[in-house]
């Protein structure tokens, strides 16, 4: 009868030991399970909220552009959270950072193909390092790409347009100055004043017969060739030896606005 006793008393030491070693198994599963799959999950779409933030950051900045540039406000001032990268502003002089814009015609009123207009705006560049994308506000568009991949996206578009009654075209172009580079991650506020010094208007009466050209040269580090081609072609433009132009016939006066923006702080 004694051995009986102790040998049950055995086997219930070790039906808990087996137990708790189940529930131990489990919750170590499920705290695997959770790092693997649910932390990653939530690391994207904290990257995907970045990302939307930032875009519509680009927009609302894009919106004091054009106040300052359109409608002549002096300064604007728009505070902001830069989350998941860096915000950077690359001046127009810094031509290593900086995409040109080339604007010339056949008879060579506005310039030709060796002696063009040549602008490089600068931009306002955001470079996400957790999803790998870039978004920029350059020549008074909100451009995005990705930085492992070809091509680009035009956000929103610039206020380019083309007036098909009276065959006018306008063009703006729009560029960034500062005293130095300047980045922001975190929260900042970009501060931003018109040079009313830089401001001009160029009206060009083009004759018949007249092909006027714009090409886009991109900056290696921030290629938005494909964007800036396909908003090209919604100007009712064709593609021809490397560029873009408007068929001949179809602008008889042509009007360059130049603007430029000093950018304070970020």
């Amino acid at each position: 009868m004694i051995k009986r006793r102790v040998a049950e008393n055995r086997d219930a030491g070790v039906s808990e030991s087996i137990g708790f070693m189940l529930i131990f198994t489990i919750i170590i599963a499920g705290i695997g399970l959770v790092t693997l799959y649910g932390y990653p999950m939530l690391l994207q779409q904290q990257t995907n909220a970045d990302e939307q933030i930032m875009e519509k950051n680009m927009i609302v900045l894009q919106n004091d552009l054009k106040s300052l540039a359109y409608k002549m406000v002096p300064y604007k001032e728009t505070s902001l959270k830069v989350g998941g990268g860096s915000l950077t502003v690359y001046n127009m002089s810094d031509t290593t950072n900086s995409a040109q814009f080339q604007i010339y015609d056949d008879s060579g009123i506005i310039g030709t193909a060796g002696s063009q207009i040549q602008f490089s705006p600068g931009d306002l560049r955001y470079d996400s390092t957790s999803s790998q994308s870039g978004i920029s506000l350059e020549n008074g568009a909100v451009v995005k790409r990705m930085l492992a991949q070809e091509g680009s996206t035009m956000l929103a578009e610039p206020r380019w347009f083309y007036d098909s009654e009276t065959n006018t075209a306008v063009i703006y172009l729009i560029g960034f100055n500062s005293t130095d580079i300047i980045s922001r991650t975190g929260i900042g506020t970009v501060k931003m004043n018109l040079d009313q010094t830089k401001t001009n208007s160029t009206s060009y009466d083009i004759p018949s017969g007249d092909v006027i050209h714009i090409k886009y040269i991109p900056n290696t580090n921030a290629d938005y060739s494909t964007a800036w081609d396909n908003y090209f072609v919604t100007l009712g433009m064709s593609e021809g030896s490397g560029n873009y132009y408007f068929p001949a016939n179809t602008v008889k006066k042509l009007v360059i606005n130049r603007y430029e923006i000093i950018i304070k702080s970020l």
